[in-house]
């Protein structure tokens, strides 16, 4: 029985990376998206090219209602066996006093609020042998003074969120782990106002780069697959050393 697993986000950066790694390695798919209809289409048409079967589905994942759709698509590619749980923003980075109402609501809900949503209808849903996998932040424990302090405190409860799931779900044999990306080249950065900043900050990196969205992506088919098999609760770092 193929792997059946729901990305979200699965349009562009990590998401897309994850896509496409996990149908090298044989998962059919639902990829969830925001708006980028085309950027979605060309992550499924490589799916397809992997020989698995994809659907996509627009989704905000504040939404319970539009959540449920998402998760109800995959009911026909067969019995939900994962979740990524990775759609996400940020919002401009600056001092924290200059921090604004709107952003921070907007990042709470759309990093803490959509995956607890997602979480939740994995729950309901999932059964024995079943894997979630949270994208979290390595500013989860830096707290990215100066920057999005809001962002590493959101990803901060993801990090909660991963550890108490992991012993609720536990019993029913439904591992719940995490992946703590550093600093990524993904276009995340260009809402924070600095496009460069995967340059800008290579060199406060110990390995002296920005990491790739494959080299995430990696993390996250790992603790998807069977020789995760007795890991749960983790949260695993991929930052090069921050």
């Amino acid at each position: 029985m193929a792997s059946v697993t729901i990305v979200t986000g699965g349009g562009r950066g990590i998401g897309a990376a994850t896509a496409r790694r996990l149908a090298a390695e044989g998962h059919d798919l639902v990829l969830g998206y925001h708006a980028d209809h085309a950027a979605a289409a060309a992550v499924a048409a490589d799916v397809r090219a992997a020989g698995r079967r994809v659907v996509t589905v627009a989704a905000d994942t504040r939404d319970p209602d539009q959540v449920r759709r998402l998760f109800d698509a995959a009911d026909p590619l067969g019995p939900l066996t994962g979740l990524v749980n990775n759609a996400g923003i940020t919002s401009p980075i600056g001092p924290f006093t200059d921090l604004r109402v709107e952003d921070l609501r907007e990042v709470v809900d759309v990093n803490l609020v959509g995956y607890v949503l997602c979480a939740q209808q994995a729950a309901r849903r999932m059964s024995d042998g079943a894997a979630i996998v949270n994208v979290s932040s390595a500013a989860a424990t830096l707290g990215s003074p100066g920057e999005y302090i809001h962002y590493a405190a959101v990803k901060a409860a993801t990090d909660t969120l991963t550890v108490g799931l992991a012993k609720e779900l536990a019993p029913r044999g439904i591992r719940v782990n995490a992946v703590a990306p550093g600093l990524i080249r993904t276009d995340i950065h260009a809402r924070s106002g600095i496009p460069d900043r995967p340059d800008r900050a290579a060199g406060r990196i110990p390995m002296g780069r920005a990491g790739q969205p494959d080299e995430v992506a990696g993390a996250i088919a790992h603790l998807l697959g069977p020789d995760a098999s007795y890991t749960t609760g983790a949260v695993l770092r991929v930052s090069g050393g921050l």
